[in-house]
């Protein structure tokens, strides 16, 4: 198995989970509102479908220590999960949001359960497989890989609605997912050996204060970059008075940034290491974010938003290698699982603070305390990588 087949295989893959999150992230509740469904059934909803991508340690654990019917440790999950988030996908339209919300409820569950599944198992495929000197490649490529499905998702779905109907959102939801199905299927797991055997004594590595702080950068990156992109469309919207549609264009340069940031981003920490690059990733974040709060008009906001996507995606990138760098190989999916999982927390409480702080001080105001929140990750710094290693 070449080393460029498995970077396509992790960017299809990638792509496949990024369509799907930018349609729960920019569509959905237009969807569910055109039922006329209240916010906050739109918001029991979100919550409950989200809870696969917070429990992932548990697909992780499983990843780790089952073989699959004797097919694999890794690629037969993988392929369960995409055949579960098309499924949901293709099922979904057919469920009235109001008069069977509790179906609507499970088919969301279920959809994301799907997304979780192979995302924790393609990042246990990726420890198993990429060496220390391309974590920062391999990283950069399924940050871009995610980001390029949610640049066509945002651009593309939103006419898709406006020239025919849902339904065919749905289905061009299950395409995506199922592009990456066929490349899947020939991927080789490699043999486990005894230092990638599941071992339950190796998670006592997580009473160390590095794997605790990279938990807390972690944490923090992703509380000041999913408060910030939550209230983007929201701040243009309300300040400068633009269209959904024109809502789903920023939405898609935007993205544009990140998949440039991630692709950038990788080759910067392979160069120069992962400390340097959290430091420069912490310090594009909080110019780019700084930046947002002296938008102008929307003008200036094409050039801004394309910067805080590089930041965004320079940012994913440095702590996902930064966590690859320290993932016990024994449970290598199950830890970097609990570390995402610590990162998904951090961007739940970045939308709540986002919101409730922009309801009280405004828009601005909370983008100049998220660029500040920055330097929170500084005396992390030497707790991840010590005052030497750069890696």
């Amino acid at each position: 198995m070449s080393r460029s087949y498995r970077y396509l295989v992790f960017s299809l893959l990638y792509f496949a989970q990024g369509s799907v999150l930018g349609y729960f992230t920019a569509l959905n509740a237009l969807y569910l509102r055109s039922f006329d469904l209240s916010m906050t059934r739109i918001g029991l909803f979100s919550a409950i479908a989200i809870i696969p991508l917070i429990l992932k340690i548990f697909w992780g654990m499983l990843s780790d220590k089952v073989n699959f019917f004797g097919l694999g440790y890794r690629k037969p999950y993988i392929v369960v999960g995409l055949l579960m988030q098309a499924g949901g996908q293709l099922i979904f339209p057919y469920i009235h949001p109001v008069h069977a919300f509790p179906l609507l409820l499970a088919t969301g569950f279920f959809t994301l359960l799907g997304m979780a599944l192979f995302d924790t198992c393609t990042d246990g495929f990726a420890l198993d497989t990429t060496t220390k000197e391309e974590m920062g490649k391999i990283q950069g490529i399924m940050v871009a890989g995610r980001s390029v499905g949610i640049v066509l998702i945002s651009a593309a779905l939103g006419m898709l609605t406006h020239l025919t109907n849902w339904n065919w959102v749905f289905i061009s939801l299950a395409v995506m997912t199922l592009i990456p199905l066929p490349f899947v299927l020939f991927l080789r797991e490699p043999e486990r050996t005894p230092g990638r055997t599941f071992h339950w004594p190796a998670f006592k590595v997580f009473g160390k204060k590095t794997i605790l702080a990279v938990g807390l950068f972690g944490f923090l990156s992703t509380m000041i970059t999913g408060g910030t992109n939550q209230l983007v469309n929201p701040f243009l919207r309300e300040t400068f008075g633009i269209s959904f549609m024109m809502a789903g264009f920023f939405s898609a340069f935007w993205g544009i940034g990140v998949t440039l940031g991630g692709l950038t981003g990788g080759r910067l920490i392979d160069r120069f290491g992962n400390k340097s690059s959290v430091a420069g990733s912490l310090v594009s974040a909080l110019v780019a974010i700084g930046l947002l709060a002296m938008t102008s008009g929307t003008l200036l906001a094409w050039p801004l938003l394309l910067l805080f996507g590089l930041a965004y995606g320079y940012y994913e990138t440095s702590f996902f290698a930064t966590s690859m760098s320290v993932t016990d190989p024994r449970i290598a999916a199950s830890m970097f699982a609990i570390l995402m999982a610590m990162a998904n927390a951090g961007s739940g409480v970045g939308m709540v603070l986002g919101g409730r702080m922009s309801d009280l001080a405004g828009f601005r105001w909370t983008f100049v305390m998220f660029a500040g929140l920055n330097l929170l990750i500084i005396p992390l710094i030497p707790l991840i990588f010590g005052k030497k290693r750069n890696r």
